[in-house]
């Protein structure tokens, strides 16, 4: 299943109690619509507030889906969240773990808009985005990065494949996008608020190699706001699909 989603009223992907997420609403209405419980496993977590213009999730099934099922769908889901298509895949097949690679983008503005209040982080002054992609490229050297990871997460290792990262600016926006193997809970969020410190001139691109080298989290800059993120990527491999589209 491949589908979108704006972040804002939801507190991430995964079903929390307490909390409304968008596996929660889509898993109803795949219920009503199927008459049954159905169970979606995601491509991975998103925290609160962040968005996805591009998320895998997968779900199984023995009976033949209508050919008009994605458009029931949508029409059971609200305004925010948005299925494209659904792909039948081999019986193994998984959402989380077969992924490649994962793209994300923070946006960020220098100039107040209210079109982006939910879609960008506003902040005030001058960023150098040289110095901000010479971090990036010292980055992009390292692979243990348990410095920009949220603590107490039960993860086995930090370690991550960073294939790409760069700042590109278009006029008052600032945008970053970095793609990986994997991602630890709150990784871009924290980098972004490190990168930000030095685009201001706080702190040196050099800087990052001691932070990183310290797998402290209290080391890194403050985590940049969530709404200001978005997934915009997953890369699977063309194997595990047997057909296009349903």
């Amino acid at each position: 299943m491949k589908l979108a989603y704006n972040g804002t009223a939801y507190h991430g992907w995964q079903v929390q109690p307490g909390a409304i997420t968008v596996q929660e609403v889509l898993e109803k209405s795949m219920g009503l619509l199927l008459r049954k419980k159905t169970g979606i496993v995601g491509a991975g977590r998103t925290d609160a507030g962040v968005h996805a213009s591009e998320y895998f999730a997968h779900f199984d099934l023995e009976e033949t889906l209508d050919y008009d099922f994605v458009f029931k769908l949508n029409g059971l889901l609200p305004k925010d969240i948005v299925v494209f298509d659904i792909y039948q895949m081999t019986d193994d097949a998984h959402a989380r773990f077969d992924a490649l690679s994962r793209t994300y983008a923070y946006t960020i503005t220098t100039q107040k808009n209210p079109f982006l209040l939910d879609k960008a982080y506003y902040t005030w002054g001058k960023l150098d985005i040289s110095q901000m992609n010479k971090a990036a490229e010292i980055l992009r050297t390292y692979q243990d990065f348990e410095a920009f990871s949220k603590t107490n997460t039960e993860v086995n290792n930090y370690l991550c494949r960073i294939d790409e990262a760069h700042w590109i600016q278009e006029g008052e926006l600032f945008i970053f996008k970095i793609t990986a193997n994997r991602f630890l809970r709150n990784m871009v969020r924290a980098v972004v608020g490190t990168m930000l410190d030095i685009g201001r001139g706080k702190q040196a691109p050099g800087s990052l190699h001691e932070i990183i080298s310290s797998k402290n989290r209290l080391n890194a800059g403050a985590s940049a706001p969530a709404q200001g993120l978005s997934l915009i990527k997953i890369s699977y491999p063309e194997a595990i699909f047997r057909s296009k589209k349903i």
